[in-house]
Order: C-alpha cells, then structure tokens, then sequence
C-alpha cells in the first residue's frame, strides 16, 4: 500500500523560502514519477513539478520555475520541494503525489505566504 506523508510545511513572509519533504513507503522512487500538486483554498488543483523516473529530469509549472526544485533521496525514499522566494500567490496545500498522472496522494500540507 502506497503511503505518502508530507512535512514541512508553514506560514512565511514574501520573499521566504521554505522546504517540503514527502517520505514515501510502498513504492521505490527510483521506478516511479512523482508529483507537487498544489490546491488554492476553493480553488482547483494546480500541478507544481514532477520528478520523473525515466530520465527526463525534472519539470515546472512557469510560475514557479527558477523559485522552486524539486529533488529526491532515493536511500531515504524522500522527495522534496525546495521553495525560494516564496510570492503571497504561493499559498495553498501542497500534495505530494505518485505519477505524473497522479493515482495516489498524501494528506497535503499548508504553505501560507503573507506579510
């Protein structure tokens, strides 16, 4: 059973930069994409980045390309979100997900920017 648990989340002012972890469990990293995905309150899901596993690399929605990075540890079995320069529109509840399509979530987790 596929097990995804954020941390690391927080309220921080523009400008801040803050670091989201997903450990996993029940999937090896190493074989399987993974997802932010990100959900403004009473708003619909935006994809944030992916990691992918076949070798592509990394991808980014615009608005946060060059702010944000995605990474793994494949020992740990942990992906993370590093945010930079954290913009007031940045702010929603961050889900770690398996895929690039995602078919299994974590809990999310809250990032809150303001001033």
């Amino acid at each position: 059973q596929v097990q995804l648990v954020e941390s690391g989340g927080g309220s921080v002012h523009p400008g801040g930069s803050l670091r989201l972890s997903c450990v996993a469990s029940g999937i090896a990293l190493s074989y399987s994409h993974m997802s932010w995905v990100r959900q403004v309150p009473g708003k619909g899901l935006e994809w944030v980045s992916a990691f992918y596993a076949d070798g592509r690399g990394t991808g980014y929605i615009e608005s946060v390309k060059g702010r944000f990075t995605i990474s793994r540890d494949i020992p740990r079995n942990t992906v993370y979100l590093q945010m930079n320069n954290l913009k007031p529109e940045d702010t929603a509840l961050y889900y770690c997900a398996k895929g690039d399509i995602p078919n299994a979530w974590g809990a999310g987790i809250l990032v809150t920017v303001s001033s």
